[in-house]
């Protein structure tokens, strides 16, 4: 017989409330008697990391927002939470990459279609070092070709890094078109499509490469910053400690007891005013009745937002468009209420690992942040008590 699902949701639920890795929860759950009966095993064999990592790619976002639907159902059925309240704001979860730089993408580029090439059985060039001498000089240079440096130093400095990208761009240029001859020819057609996805990403990254470097174009459109999770997103949030981050935008509202009743990893480019709607549908559509109070941060404020929650039936929406000496006394409150978001999201950050994803792909995205969401649903209910 199989692994029953509910062993494996369990312990993966366990494995995101103390933000473990697959080996360390298949190591605590197999010595603890506590956590064997948690995750319904007795004494019987505990799944190994392969099988959970193997079973856990079955869990969708359908799947994970049917749970949690389920416990916002539990929580008003132990009255945690009435839906009498909503707040709303966003984050950015950093998908597991290196920080992108034009070299040392098409760096990857190269390493990645040679291993491809000789996967199928071609024969490949070796590349590496002539391809990591010139990423390492495009960094050295690099220090020398800030603003601040004297103009003189920054020309040479500037033409010398074009050079090596050059080189760099046709080294990368061969590689492709080496591959692009491979798939039309090989038969592995599992490996052939995977290559061919690869081959585009890598185009593109010599487009924009070509773009920045040769003609000085920075905004060039729909950028890749990552060939291992094409899905990243460059976004700015005005931090001063990390002004750029590269993730997705991750949507979370709370009700009551910072319990939190439903999340969105949102599409790319997405502005935070777009998502004010949704969420007051999704709370209605949850509790069955508009909230008393909505509120969110200057991201989402807007006349068309403060409206449209008006229509739905909310009876007090704060979003801070005015100035602070003529906001009412029920806003102040408000707001301050709201500020718990933030510290609501720092916990997920750190307790259960939504700084940085470390599932691939735009559905392990999905994975991690659902399984983060109801881990932190548990233990509110479970504080609580029965």
């Amino acid at each position: 017989m199989g692994t029953p699902a509910t062993v494996v949701l369990r312990m993966l639920v366990l494995k995101h409330l103390s933000d473990w890795s697959f080996d360390e929860c298949e190591r605590e759950v197999r010595g603890s008697l506590v956590y064997r009966a948690f995750c319904r095993i007795d004494g019987e064999r505990v799944p190994d990391a392969k099988t959970l990592i193997r079973l856990a790619h079955l869990l969708d976002e359908p799947v994970l927002k049917d749970i949690l639907a389920r416990l916002v159902a539990l929580g008003r059925a132990r009255r945690v939470v009435r839906g009498r309240r909503l707040r709303v704001d966003t984050t950015v979860v950093e998908t597991n990459i290196h920080y992108p730089t034009d070299a040392t993408l098409l760096a990857d580029g190269v390493r990645v279609l040679t291993r491809g090439l000789r996967r199928i059985g071609e024969q490949v060039r070796e590349r590496s070092r002539s391809v990591a001498r010139r990423v390492f000089e495009i960094a050295q240079r690099s220090r020398t070709a800030s603003p601040r440096t004297p103009a003189a130093i920054r020309a040479r400095t500037q033409a010398k890094m074009k050079q090596l990208y050059q080189g760099l761009l046709r080294i990368t240029r061969t590689v492709v078109r080496q591959a692009e001859r491979a798939v039309t020819r090989t038969r592995r057609r599992s490996h052939a499509a995977q290559l061919s996805t690869t081959v585009e990403l890598v185009r593109q990254v010599l487009a924009q490469t070509r773009a920045r470097v040769l003609r000085g174009d920075t905004h060039y459109p729909g950028k890749v910053v990552s060939l291992f999770e094409p899905h990243t997103d460059i976004i700015r949030k005005g931090k001063l400690t990390k002004p750029t981050e590269f993730g997705r935008l991750v949507k979370i509202q709370e009700a009551e007891a910072q319990f939190i009743t439903d999340y969105v990893v949102c599409e790319r480019r997405q502005a935070d005013r777009a998502l004010w709607g949704p969420a007051l549908d999704r709370h209605i559509e949850l509790f069955g009745r508009p909230p008393q109070l909505a509120v969110a941060d200057g991201g989402f404020a807007s006349a068309t937002n403060e409206r449209s929650a008006h229509e739905r039936g909310v009876r007090h929406v704060v979003l801070p468009r005015q100035s602070r000496e003529i906001r009412s006394r029920i806003a102040r409150l408000a707001l301050r209420w709201r500020t718990g978001s933030e510290g609501r999201i720092s916990a997920l950050k750190r307790r259960h690992g939504l700084r940085r994803c470390r599932y691939r792909g735009e559905s392990g995205m999905q994975r991690w942040v659902g399984l983060g969401v109801i881990a932190n649903n548990l233990l509110v209910l479970g504080r609580a008590g029965p």
